[in-house]
């Protein structure tokens, strides 16, 4: 049976309306866009009975967070547009507004202006168990009584009360007919004398206690954790704690899973039969996969941190506090949200920038977010810090690498305010900015939902990864392993003529310069080399425009090609390889920190590009995100090459 109700979920940011609808919805869900714009929008099926029994299937349509039916953001439009609009295909039969029970004023507003859109609305009052004196049945049933609609306290973190929700939710309900402000009142007023009648009503429902002076557990917390200096360094100790755990808890399945892949390889190689095919499924796709299972317990050690800030309510302190250093950057806190979350990948988080309201602030945010390190460059700086240190070094308890891999995410932060401080001066706009933001009390993490957020990124990063690499190094091995005609065949003869003379060539690296992938890296190797990269570096360069996780399943293919005994892993074969010339080591401190630079500045990331075009509607601002990215990349690498390799 097809879904019969249309019931839109609605809410303030925080008010815990998406852990709402994943309770409603379970796995029954889908994630796209409204029509007509790239806003998210998350729809889901769920069954409802009512009182008589009768299961009543129902559409759940999550619309996104809105303080007000006044929209300040895109985001907020498309709520107000779907709410207001009864042409609309989103437009609800009914209402189900998430309340955050602790902070019942600030809520009420939207609840008051839904109420007086004539449409039937349910108050699913959240956080039930946390709301003090507002958890009585008496004080419950006076709020339904004076707003005119049904109140169910529920607790969707702990799955409370979601029974009863679903019940009302079937039954029916009649629009209230309460009035909140005058109908002539104009709009500067309309505010105030909202807030007046919710006061009044609020301070009959809550009645003061004698605890109330006393501090929360939340306010004293956020006496340190929001403080102006304490606050920021706190937040750079959990930043030093994750890197630091990133690296040495990773460390170990990291090893279990080279070896694995090695034991694979070396089965292949005995078993198989021998021939091109093989060779392409050992040196190409096994040696490309390689290359990335291996980093999936640093990835998932970096969302499970990332989970466990963000189900806290910290993440939202790292936005207060950081407001006061965005706003001489020409930003405001808001734009902390998408900076933070591109260190897990740029394409959400520069969606996620649509709920600044300030077209300035967000535009400058869209481009300065690639700047900070995502998960994707996560390989890249692990497999180059693994070749400049490569015995683990440590400073007491603290190992080099942690050290190492913290400062390049700092480097991508300061690098992002430096562009966004050059933009403030370039990109006119006078519309004035602002920054509110609603702090959620501070919880225990879900540790089921954080486990699945592990789960879900990884399964994206592989399969998403996994397809471009899979791709790119079918392709990679064809071209590393054929060459222009009588290429090779020329190669093995001058290498028997060696043999007769006693100075046999390197007949696989002498092929693989000869071949289509050599030609290839030779021809941009001149560009490339005041940075410190040869021309295998350029070939990597080049495929990890599709994605940058991709630099590492290229290194692992070409450096796989002609390796016949295959008992190294990427990380050995790169650090034993000499430049032809000098005799010295290819991976120095100097090119392995040009390297990391390169990655840390440079835009490749087709898909960022393509996100970037989409939100801002045109193909002037990816052109110039490309452009300046590049450039400082460019200028960089060579920066620290030349220092370096002094």
């Amino acid at each position: 049976m097809n879904p019969i109700l249309k019931i839109a979920l609605v809410g303030n940011p925080n008010s815990g309306k998406s852990t709402l609808f994943n309770v409603l919805t379970g796995l029954n869900q889908k994630t796209g866009n409204f029509p007509g714009v790239t806003v998210d929008k998350k729809t889901g099926t769920t069954k409802l009975s009512n009182e008589g029994g009768q299961t009543i299937p129902a559409f759940i349509i999550d619309l996104p967070g809105t303080y007000s039916l006044q929209p300040k953001s895109i985001d907020e439009e498309v709520a107000c547009e779907i709410l207001k609009n009864k042409n609309n295909p989103d437009y609800p039969d009914k209402i189900v507004v998430v309340v955050d029970a602790t902070n019942l004023k600030r809520h009420l507003f939207l609840v008051t202006q839904l109420i007086e859109l004539e449409l039937p609305v349910i108050i699913a009052l959240n956080m039930i168990d946390q709301a003090g004196s507002l958890n009585t049945k008496a004080k419950i049933d006076l709020l339904s009584e004076r707003l005119g609609i049904p109140v169910i306290p529920v607790s969707a973190r702990k799955q409370i009360g979601i029974d009863s929700l679903k019940k009302t939710m079937a039954s029916q309900v009649i629009p209230s007919s309460k009035k909140f402000v005058s109908p002539d009142t104009n709009p500067a007023a309309e505010s105030i004398e909202r807030y007046n009648s919710i006061s009044v009503l609020v301070n009959d429902i809550i009645q003061q206690n004698d605890n109330n002076d006393k501090p929360t557990i939340t306010q004293r917390l956020d006496k340190i954790l929001t403080h102006r200096i304490w606050g920021f360094v706190i937040f750079l100790v959990v930043l030093f704690f994750i890197f630091q755990s990133i690296f040495y808890i990773a460390s170990f399945p990291m090893k279990w899973i080279e070896e694995m892949f090695l034991h694979f390889s070396e089965w292949g190689r005995l078993y198989l039969p021998k021939g091109e095919l093989t060779e392409l499924l050992i040196n190409g796709v096994l040696a490309g996969l390689s290359g990335v299972v291996v980093f999936v317990p640093q990835i998932a050690l970096l969302f499970g941190f990332i989970g466990i800030l963000e189900d806290t309510g910290y993440m939202a302190r790292v936005s207060f506090i950081m407001d006061r250093v965005m706003r001489k950057f020409g930003l405001n806190g808001r734009s902390v949200i998408p900076l933070i979350s591109g260190v897990a990948c740029a394409v959400p988080a520069i969606m996620s920038a649509r709920t600044i309201s300030n077209w300035k602030e967000r535009l400058v945010t869209i481009l300065i977010t690639p700047l900070m390190s995502c998960s994707a460059r996560l390989p890249v700086y692990t497999l180059l810090i693994s070749l400049i240190f490569p015995n683990g070094k440590s400073m007491g308890f603290f190992n080099i690498e942690g050290l190492v891999l913290l400062s390049m995410y700092l480097i991508g932060f300061l690098a992002a305010l430096a562009a966004a401080l050059t933009m403030k001066f370039i990109i006119k706009n006078r519309e004035k900015s602002y920054f509110i933001m609603e702090l959620p009390v501070y919880r225990s993490p879900r540790w089921n939902n954080v486990l699945y957020t592990i789960y879900e990124k990884v399964k994206i990063f592989l399969l998403d990864a996994g397809k471009v690499i899979i791709a790119v190094s079918i392709i990679l091995w064809v071209l590393s392993s054929h060459a222009p005609s009588g290429k090779f065949e020329k190669i093995e003869k001058q290498h028997e003529q060696d043999l007769a003379t006693n100075h046999p060539t390197n007949v696989a690296a002498e092929k693989l310069k000869a071949s289509y992938a050599g030609i290839l890296g030779k021809a941009i190797e001149p560009a490339i080399a005041p940075l410190g990269f040869d021309w295998k570096i350029g070939i990597a360069l080049i495929t990890s425009f599709a994605a940058r996780e991709v630099f590492v399943g290229t290194m692992a293919t070409i450096y796989s090609v002609g390796d016949t005994k295959n008992t190294q892993s990427i990380r050995e074969k790169m650090m034993a390889e000499k430049n032809p010339v000098t005799g010295n080591p290819v991976y120095s401190k100097a090119t392995g920190l040009s390297l990391m630079i390169f990655f840390a500045f440079a835009m490749q990331c087709m898909s960022t590009l393509a996100v970037v075009k989409r939100e801002t509607k045109s193909w002037k601002w990816p052109v110039v995100q490309f452009v300046y990215m590049g450039c400082m990349a460019y200028g960089a690498s060579f920066i620290v090459y030349t220092l370096f390799k002094i």
